[in-house]
């Protein structure tokens, strides 16, 4: 099976130090989320894995190819697909201008953009519905359909999204599982930071938790969430 592999990463910002010799791999295909509290490093890793921070320290390799030193784009060329936090649409641009600009780096012909933008709106309708409105007008659970559209036009390898349920309700949280599954399914690996711990229980394959900028624990979901300690800390269990 083919991973995207973090070996004793370290990154910060300056001389702050926010991470500290994180090493886990991300299988392709498959879910792997990350927990864990509010700047425990968890957005400062994402960005690390797509060039827009510079590591201090370790390895990111892809399939056995070494990205350290790479630009975000090449990054973004070698496979990997940031969605970040807020999911970041392009304001005074429709819905599929906004998911043809996930395909800016690809050298494809135009017959092939158009299928993989027929794949996006196969795998979120409500987003073909939409694709002549301004892409900041939907409901918070459209935009970020359209912003995990928008990284699968980059036809990548690994897609990282960066809080999946942030403010969405119950049911379109759903949905996003359900549509992450299937693309799982069909051969991407995914990286999800999730803040809501019984989400990521229920989406993912496995589970790594960081704390304080270093991973303190990483299983199946199935080892992790049977972990009493993980129970109390995480889910309010006693």
């Amino acid at each position: 099976m083919t991973h995207l592999s973090i070996q004793n990463l370290s990154a910060g910002y300056g001389d702050v130090r926010v991470l500290y010799d994180v090493s886990f791999d991300v299988p392709i295909p498959g879910i792997t989320a990350v927990i864990g509290s509010n700047g425990a490093g968890k957005t400062t890793l994402l960005r690390t894995l797509s060039g827009l921070i510079r590591p201090t320290k370790g390895e990111i390799q892809l399939g056995g190819t070494r990205l350290h030193g790479l630009e975000p784009d090449g990054f973004v060329t070698a496979g990997i697909a940031h969605v970040p936090e807020g999911r970041r649409l392009f304001a005074g641009m429709t819905v599929e201008d906004n998911l043809l600009i996930g395909a800016f780096s690809r050298q494809a012909p135009k017959a092939e953009i158009s299928r993989d933008l027929e794949a996006v709106y196969s795998l979120f309708p409500k987003l073909h519905e939409r694709r002549r409105q301004d892409a900041i007008s939907m409901s918070g659970g459209e935009q970020q359909m359209c912003a995990i559209g928008r990284g699968m036009m980059a036809k990548p390898r690994v897609m990282m999204i960066d809080e999946l349920s942030l403010g969405l309700a119950p049911v379109m949280v759903d949905v996003l599982i359900a549509a992450l599954k299937q693309l799982a399914g069909n051969g991407l690996g995914l990286l999800v930071v999730e803040q809501d711990v019984a989400v990521a229980f229920d989406l993912a394959d496995q589970v790594v938790i960081v704390d304080r900028g270093r991973v303190t624990r990483a299983g199946t979901s199935q080892e992790v969430a049977a972990d009493p300690a993980i129970r109390n800390a995480y889910l309010g269990e006693i």
